[in-house]
């Protein structure tokens, strides 16, 4: 009989399921497990292999004879925000953020809430508890942050203990980049475009940090879930000879 490590990793494949993306699709995926003393250098591979994070387990989309998700990571030191972008981070110049120990709250559960009761209510994860949420933050083997965006009370000049929480990203610092796993915002806030200010805060923090990128996991041409991913330039995607920059 063979006998493999606890270190070496084991990969399995999904039975087929509709695709939540494109209409009419199945998708399955290929995934392993991130535990042990190596699940960080494993993450670190894997995630520049195309694999996504979802608490211990590392992913990517195997579906036969579709390759519509692209893995993007945003090149950090050229990237130039577009006019639009810029006028976002000034609708939010009374947002700061914080990134701390990835420790789960009440008050990040209602908000995940919230979101998911206003945004993906027929979702996957519609049926999340507070209990799933927390398993959601702290199941990680990894270098995992939690990045709090608060509005500044007036007079503030830092967020730390300040003002309401507005929105909330689950992020692992890797070797080389910051990889978004989870970004999520309060639904009533949704005339700030937040999700769009969180990718712009990280490609901030990613070059404060001198991190190479930022990872935002698949693109899919022609999902009104996953297009806007696209607009973030220079950046590059996953093709099958390697990654490929798109300016």
């Amino acid at each position: 009989m063979t006998q493999h490590s606890r270190d070496t990793p084991q990969f399995y494949l999904t039975a087929p399921s509709p695709c939540p993306y494109l209409a009419g699709k199945e998708e399955r995926k290929v995934f392993t497990h991130l535990v042990g003393e190596r699940a960080a250098e494993l993450n670190n591979i894997l995630t520049q292999g195309g694999f996504r994070r979802s608490q211990s387990i590392a992913y990517r989309p195997a579906c036969e004879g579709c390759r519509a998700c692209v893995s993007v990571r945003v090149v950090a030191k050229d990237f130039r925000p577009s006019q639009s972008m810029r006028r976002i981070v000034r609708r939010n110049a009374d947002i700061g953020s914080d990134m701390r120990i990835a420790v789960p709250t009440s008050e990040q559960y209602a908000i995940f809430r919230a979101y998911l009761d206003s945004r993906h209510r027929h979702g996957g994860m519609a049926d999340m508890t507070v209990l799933d949420y927390a398993m959601m933050v702290e199941d990680s083997h990894i270098e995992t942050r939690i990045i709090e965006y608060r509005r500044r009370e007036p007079g503030a000049a830092h967020t730390r203990g300040g003002g309401d929480l507005a929105a909330i990203a689950l992020t692992d610092v890797l070797s080389d980049g910051l990889s978004m796993v989870y970004s999520f915002f309060e639904p009533d806030e949704a005339s700030r475009s937040l999700g769009t200010f969180m990718v712009l805060d990280h490609i901030a923090r990613a070059q404060r940090m001198g991190l190479s990128y930022v990872y935002l996991g698949y693109w899919v041409r022609g999902s009104r879930k996953m297009d806007y991913k696209g607009r973030f330039l220079p950046q590059e995607r996953l093709m099958p000879d390697g990654w490929a920059r798109v300016e």
